[in-house]
C-alpha cells in the first residue's frame, strides 16, 4: 500500500513539473464560476443592497435584538431585577458577569462587529459600482454608516475601549473610549447627510418588495440625526446636542402616538414615535431562531425577548420590574385623579379590580401562589393580548423599538436645561406628560432649578422608558455610580447595586478577543 502511495506522488509530481512549463501562473488562477467572491460579487445595484441587507440581519441574531443586547442594557437598571437560574443573565444586573463565561456579553460583542464588518464590506465596495440609479447609492452607503455607527455605538457604550473597524483588515487594534465615541459620530453624521427623511415616494429595488409592498425598517435621516444627537449627549457635548435634537423635531414627520402601549406589541408598528425600530415578524422566513453565524434558509425573523421576560407560567421570567419602579408610578396622579397609565402598558400586578394576561386574570391564575400573587411581571413586548397562550413557541413578532420620538423630545428637554435654559425644558417634558394625562409640569413644580430640573427629568426618563434598555445608560452618564449619595439611593431601590464596583459599569473585553487580538487591555475591576 506503502508502494503505491510513493508512485502516485511520483507520477503527481513529474505531471506538475511538466504542466509548469506549458502555462503560465496566471493561467492556473481560475474563478469558479459556481462559487461567488468579492472580486465576481460587488458588480452592480443589487448586488449593492443585499450587501446592506445583510448587515441589517446583524440585528435580528442572538447576540442583538432577538435576545441578548436587550438583556444587556436592561438588567443593570434599577428598573429590572432578575432571578434567573441562568447565572451568566442574572450576573449582568449584579455586576458579575465572568471574564471566563462570555455567555451573552461575548455574544453580543461578536454580532455587534459581525454587524461592523458586513457594513465595511458595503462601504469598501460599493462607492466603485456604476449605479444605474445614483440616488439609490447615496441611500446604500448612508444605510451603511448608519449601521456601522449603530453597532460601534453598542459596542463603545457597554465595553469602553474597542476596536474601531473603518476598513477590512485582519487586526484591528483597540482604541481609546473617547476614539470610539468620535467614530460613532462621524458615521451617524455622514449618515444623515445621506439618508432620505422618508422613502415614501421613492422609486427603487430598496423600497419596494416582489409583490410592491412598502419595504419597512430602513434607516432615515431622522434616525440618523437622533442618534447623532445621542452620541453626543453620552460625550456630554450638549450644545451639539441639542441642535441636533431640534433637527430632528424641525423635520416635522415625528409625532406621539395617542396609545401609549402601541409602541411595545405588534400593533401600529413602525408608527409615527418611532424613529428607528428592528423588524420581526412571525410570518417572515422559517421557523428556526437565529441564534447567530451565517444565516440559513430556515432562518425566521422572530425574537424571543418575550419568552426570556415572559410572566411566571407563561415565560421563563428571567427579568421582572422592581418594586421601586412600581413605587415611582404612584408618585403622580393623573388630571382625572387616575394611577399613570403607564403602569399598567409597563407591567403585570395583582390590581384592584382585575388585570388579564394572555386572556387570563392575574388574580385568578396566581391565586395558588402568594409569592407570584403579590409580585410584578414584565407587560412591555409581550404577546399577552389573549391572541397566544403562552410565549413557549419562542416567536415572537413584536418589533424592538430602538429609539422613539418621546426619546427625542425629553432628551432635548435635557439638553436645554444643560444649556441653561431650564424654562424652555418644561414645554418638551409636557409633550410626553401630556399623552398620559399628567399636570401641567409648569403648575405643578414651577421655577425649577437646573438641579431640581435634572431631577425631574430623571424621574420622566425612568417612567417613560422602563424597561426599554434606557435606565443604566441614564445612570452611568448622570455619574450617580460615582456620587455616593446617588449609589445609595440605589442600592436603596434595587440590592443589585451592593454588588457594584467601581469599572464594573462596562462589561468585560471577552477573552477571545484578547486571545486573537494582540494587546488588548482588559476593563478594569475585570
Amino acid at each position: 500500500m506503502k508502494y503505491k502511495i510513493y508512485n502516485y506522488i511520483t507520477i503527481s509530481l513529474l505531471l506538475s513539473v511538466v504542466m509548469t512549463s506549458c502555462v503560465n501562473d496566471e493561467d492556473l488562477v481560475q474563478a469558479d464560476p459556481n462559487v461567488e467572491t468579492a472580486a465576481s460579487y460587488w458588480k452592480n445595484d443589487e448586488d449593492a443592497l443585499k450587501g446592506v441587507n445583510a448587515a441589517y440581519g446583524s440585528l435580528l441574531t442572538d447576540g442583538t435584538y432577538m435576545r441578548s443586547t436587550p438583556l444587556l442594557l436592561d438588567l443593570k437598571g434599577d428598573d429590572t431585577r432578575s432571578n434567573s437560574p441562568w447565572g451568566a443573565m442574572a450576573n449582568v444586573g449584579r455586576f458579575n458577569s465572568n471574564v471566563t463565561d462570555a455567555a451573552i456579553y461575548g455574544w453580543a460583542y461578536e454580532t455587534y462587529y459581525q454587524g461592523i464588518y458586513r457594513s465595511n464590506q458595503v462601504l469598501t465596495n460599493v462607492p466603485n459600482i456604476n449605479f444605474t440609479d445614483a440616488a439609490l447609492k447615496n441611500r446604500i452607503l448612508g444605510q451603511a454608516y448608519f449601521l456601522r455607527g449603530l453597532y460601534l455605538f453598542h459596542a463603545v457604550n457597554m465595553f469602553k475601549k474597542v476596536p474601531v473597524p473603518t476598513t477590512l483588515a485582519t487586526f484591528y487594534p483597540q482604541k481609546s473610549e473617547a476614539e470610539g465615541w468620535a467614530q460613532v459620530i462621524a458615521d451617524f453624521k455622514s449618515a444623515s447627510e445621506l439618508l432620505p427623511i422618508t422613502y415614501q415616494g421613492i422609486n427603487g429595488i430598496d423600497t419596494k418588495d416582489s409583490n410592491g409592498d412598502a419595504i419597512k425598517g430602513r434607516a432615515t435621516k431622522g434616525a440618523a440625526l437622533g442618534y447623532l444627537g445621542k452620541a453626543y449627549l453620552f460625550t456630554k457635548d450638549f450644545p451639539n446636542a441639542r441642535t441636533t435634537f431640534k433637527q430632528v423635531i424641525d423635520l416635522g414627520v415625528y409625532s406621539l402616538v395617542a396609545n401609549y402601549r402601541d409602541n411595545f406589541t405588534d400593533t401600529n408598528e413602525n408608527n409615527s414615535e418611532s424613529l428607528f425600530e428592528v423588524q420581526f415578524s412571525r410570518e417572515a422566513a422559517g421557523v428556526a431562531l437565529g441564534w447567530g453565524g451565517i444565516p440559513a434558509s430556515e432562518w425566521g425573523k422572530t425574537s424571543a425577548r418575550a419568552i426570556t421576560y415572559g410572566p411566571r407560567g407563561f415565560g421563563f421570567t428571567d427579568v421582572q420590574p422592581t418594586f421601586a419602579l412600581f413605587n415611582e408610578f404612584q408618585l403622580e396622579k393623573t388630571v382625572s385623579n387616575q394611577v399613570d397609565p403607564r403602569l399598567d402598558a409597563t407591567m403585570f400586578y395583582n390590581k384592584p379590580g382585575g388585570m388579564q394576561l394572555y386572556g387570563k386574570d392575574f388574580a385568578t391564575q396566581y391565586a395558588a401562589n402568594p409569592g407570584d400573587l403579590n409580585d410584578l411581571f414584565c407587560r412591555k413586548y409581550q404577546n399577552s393580548d389573549g391572541n397566544f397562550a403562552d410565549e413557549f413557541d419562542w416567536r415572537s413578532g413584536i418589533n424592538e423599538r430602538l429609539l422613539r420620538y418621546a426619546d427625542i423630545l425629553l432628551m432635548y428637554a435635557e439638553c436645554l436645561n444643560e444649556t441653561g435654559d431650564t424654562p424652555g425644558a418644561y414645554t418638551y417634558i409636557q409633550m410626553v406628560r401630556d399623552r398620559v394625562n399628567l399636570p401641567n409640569l409648569a403648575t405643578a413644580k414651577p421655577n425649577m432649578s437646573q438641579i431640581q430640573m435634572r431631577e425631574q427629568i430623571g424621574h420622566e426618563r425612568f417612567l417613560e422608558f422602563a424597561l426599554e434598555g434606557h435606565r443604566f445608560d441614564d445612570i452611568r452618564r448622570w455619574g450617580w455610580l460615582q456620587d455616593e449619595a446617588k449609589l445609595a439611593w440605589l442600592k436603596s431601590r434595587d440590592v443589585e447595586f451592593n454588588s457594584y464596583v467601581p469599572g464594573r459599569e462596562f462589561f468585560p473585553i471577552p477573552q477571545l478577543e484578547k486571545d486573537n487580538n494582540p494587546g488588548t487591555e482588559q476593563n478594569d475591576s475585570y
